[in-house]
């Protein structure tokens, strides 16, 4: 059994400041013996195409990477950095990083499902496209406190990603995510539960929470839920953090008592007229 914290953010565009409010998190995390934590997607800029193309880093190379490795090493504990923007070639990717208590980066994997909707909401369009390249790999950390799989927000629509995770061995997977005020509202909770009931994983879900320097708001209501759909623990919409037990006999004993994985019938092999 390992603590999880969750770092819920109201993140800005300027990197130094949301590393200080990390940080502060972070020493509040490392008081109550937190193995690991997960902060939101665009935990470390929150702004316009210009503010992430402005910091965006190749990947383990460049003082905002270097700042997160070191907390992790000061405060010893891994942590899953929801999205960061890393230079490919001529392109950008949204990509989690996973650091480790040694401070060393251990995974990363780029962002799918790129956000291109309309919304109800005051910025209306979303054209993640315009600033993101998607990723193209499926990515599950093995860590020594549990079979980490990687999604960022968006990829939480898409079911066939999460069987891939959990085929490839997942046990808890983290969905860092800026879910907009309507969508959240609507979808976060019912979706998260599902993830959680069709994999038999954890879900440890970190989200962005209010009204941005940019003008757009989002969702928050961060949660931890187990395999059986059970919220075991969870925020409301204002920042700060949470933590909950991870543990993931749980899986085992829901896994073996109801062999989902083993049922399946949609391997690839069905034959349709």
């Amino acid at each position: 059994m390992a603590k999880v914290g969750i770092i819920q953010m109201t993140s800005g565009s300027d990197p130094d400041v949301n590393l200080k409010a990390i940080e502060t998190e972070i020493k509040h995390l490392y008081k109550q013996q937190v193995a690991w934590a997960v902060v939101p997607e665009n935990a470390l800029v929150f702004g316009s195409k210009e503010d992430y193309v402005k910091i965006a880093e190749p990947l383990n190379n460049g003082p905002v990477q270097a700042q997160l490795a070191q907390l992790a090493k000061q405060y010893q504990m891994w942590l899953v950095v929801g999205s960061f923007p890393i230079k490919d070639g001529n392109q950008v990717k949204a990509t989690c990083l996973v650091f480790s208590s040694c401070g060393s980066l251990y995974a990363d994997y780029d962002k799918l499902h790129l956000f291109d909707v309309d919304v109800s909401d005051a910025h209306q369009h979303y054209r993640e496209s315009e600033t993101f390249s998607a990723g193209n790999r499926v990515v599950v950390a093995q860590t020594p406190f549990a079979n980490l799989g990687l999604s960022i927000c968006y990829d939480l629509r898409f079911p066939a990603l999460f069987s891939q995770l959990r085929q490839q061995g997942a046990q808890v997977i983290v969905v860092p995510a800026a879910f907009t005020k309507p969508t959240g509202q609507a979808h976060w909770e019912v979706l998260l539960r599902a993830r959680a009931i069709e994999t038999q994983c954890w879900i440890v879900a970190a989200g962005q929470t209010g009204v941005h320097p940019c003008g757009r708001e989002t969702w928050g209501h961060s949660m931890v839920v187990d395999p059986w759909g059970n919220i075991v623990a969870s925020l409301s919409e204002t920042a700060g953090h949470l933590i909950a037990n991870i543990d993931t006999k749980l899986n085992e004993d829901i896994r073996s008592r109801m062999p989902v994985i083993q049922h399946t019938r949609f391997d690839g092999h069905l034959i349709t007229k």
